[in-house]
């Protein structure tokens, strides 16, 4: 499948347009020049033709007022000598069109010759050196004609010397006209680095990005659009990081009532069990030993589900982060999942920065972001090591949860149901973006970024 085709550069585009358009207009300019350079050509010719006609008619009215022979062939030389130029020839026939006398004038040494396939078309556009015949009339008699021609060679020459002066004229001020609408074009289109710079600021997530006012009436339009979009999304968004804080904060007090609820009633009851089996053990041990063996499996079973409602509460409700701090609350987490994995899954961390000092609220949520990263890569990666990382950077901070799972496992991969819609929501509350990465080798990183905003100038 073919890509998209290789966009142009609109000063480019017009300026080429613009050329295109001058140089057809430089065409018809030539062409004009050479309609009219025949027509001046074919007028002179005319006019040639009439003089020579008045001075042989007047030389004829001579010779019959003298009375002379008027079977004289009349003296082309004494009208020749005015009106001869470069490829011009007269002549004098007849009634009956015989030729009685001519005179024709060579081609200049230097002139230019033109080339054959301009002489091809001259030619059949405007078929030079054709005579111009003109009649004599001697009282009111027809008594001959006289005629005029130029030389085909010697017209077509001028006309291309002429044609190719005019031509490179118009290349040196075509080539200036595409400088000066191209110079014209790249300020005047000036402003759309700035409209591009902003639309690349809104691509970034930053929506107070704002374009200037420019001189530009349709730029200042887009302007206008561009800073009521930018303003409503930077409104819109702040309502619904809001409005997500606000559903985070409600879901962890669910989580935390919930958490409450377990302990109290599920925990407090698993505790009664297990106090009535150990009760049923001892008795059983002494009065009917075959039911020992049952009491101790209902212990053991008991026992399970204190471990697993443990780990559960320990999820639901995170260790009190404003008492012990971010990092060993984080580290607690890694410890815990160290000890029920019991060397199968290896968990490190790394805590870079002062992360102790960040607000509250970004501190439970960048500890809900690892330990919910955590869980996933423990359950559903099938890696060796899971690498918890934390740096608290002057301008960002990055959590980052890398695991060696193997290629095509699920490693950390966004699916429902695995808790990436919580991340994700936390890190936009946060004016954050999160990112996920898959090696082809195995393994994956999952990368949280969020301003710090509790940095210090």
């Amino acid at each position: 499948m073919a890509g998209p085709a290789r966009a142009i550069d609109l000063k480019l585009r017009l300026a080429l347009r613009v050329a295109a358009l001058a140089a057809v207009c430089f065409l018809a300019v030539a062409a004009y020049a050479l309609f009219d350079s025949d027509r001046v050509n074919r007028a002179k010719a005319i006019r040639i033709a009439e003089i020579v006609a008045k001075d042989i008619s007047l030389q004829r009215a001579e010779a019959q007022w003298f009375s002379l022979s008027s079977d004289r062939t009349p003296d082309l030389q004494r009208v020749a000598t005015p009106l001869m130029e470069p490829g011009l020839c007269i002549a004098y026939r007849d009634n009956i069109g015989d030729f009685r006398q001519g005179i024709c004038s060579g081609a200049l040494a230097d002139d230019t010759v033109a080339p054959e396939s301009f002489a091809a078309l001259y030619r059949a556009v405007f078929h030079p050196g054709e005579p111009i015949s003109m009649p004599l009339l001697i009282e009111g008699k027809a008594g001959g004609v006289a005629v005029a021609t130029f030389d085909p060679a010697t017209q077509i020459g001028q006309s291309w010397r002429e044609t190719s002066r005019l031509l490179s004229i118009m290349a040196f001020a075509l080539a200036g006209l595409c400088l000066a609408v191209y110079a014209a074009l790249a300020r005047a289109l000036r402003p759309t680095h700035a409209i591009r710079a902003g639309l690349s600021q809104l691509a970034a997530n930053d929506l107070s990005a704002r374009l200037p006012s420019f001189d530009l009436a349709e730029l200042s339009a887009i302007s206008d659009v561009f800073n009521a979009l930018a303003q409503k999304l930077q409104a819109t968004l702040a309502e619904r990081n809001a409005l997500t804080r606000k559903l985070i904060a409600v879901q962890d007090e669910e989580r935390r009532h919930l958490a409450r609820e377990l302990h109290d009633e599920f925990g407090q009851s698993l505790t009664a069990i297990a106090a009535q089996a150990a009760a049923a053990a001892h008795t059983a041990e002494r009065e009917y030993p075959p039911l020992l063996g049952e009491c101790r499996g209902i212990s053991r079973t008991t026992a399970g589900m204190m471990e697993t409602l443990r780990g559960t509460l320990v999820r639901l409700r995170p260790p009190d982060i404003e008492e012990l701090g971010l990092t060993l609350s984080l580290e607690s987490l890694v410890a815990s999942w160290n000890g029920f994995e019991k060397g199968r899954t290896r968990f490190g961390i790394a805590i870079i920065g002062k992360v102790d000092e960040l607000p509250s609220s970004v501190c439970a949520s960048l500890y809900r972001i690892a330990q919910e990263a955590i869980t996933n890569a423990a359950k559903h990666a099938q890696a060796s090591c899971v690498q918890l990382r934390l740096e608290a950077g002057h301008a960002d901070i990055v959590l980052s949860v890398e695991d060696d799972g193997e290629a095509g496992s699920g490693s950390l991969a966004p699916k429902a149901g695995m808790g990436l819609l919580g991340m994700q929501e936390r890190v936009v509350s946060l004016g954050g973006t999160l990112r996920f990465e898959r090696r082809a080798a195995g393994g994956a990183r999952l990368v949280a970024s969020i301003p710090n905003m509790g940095a210090e100038p």
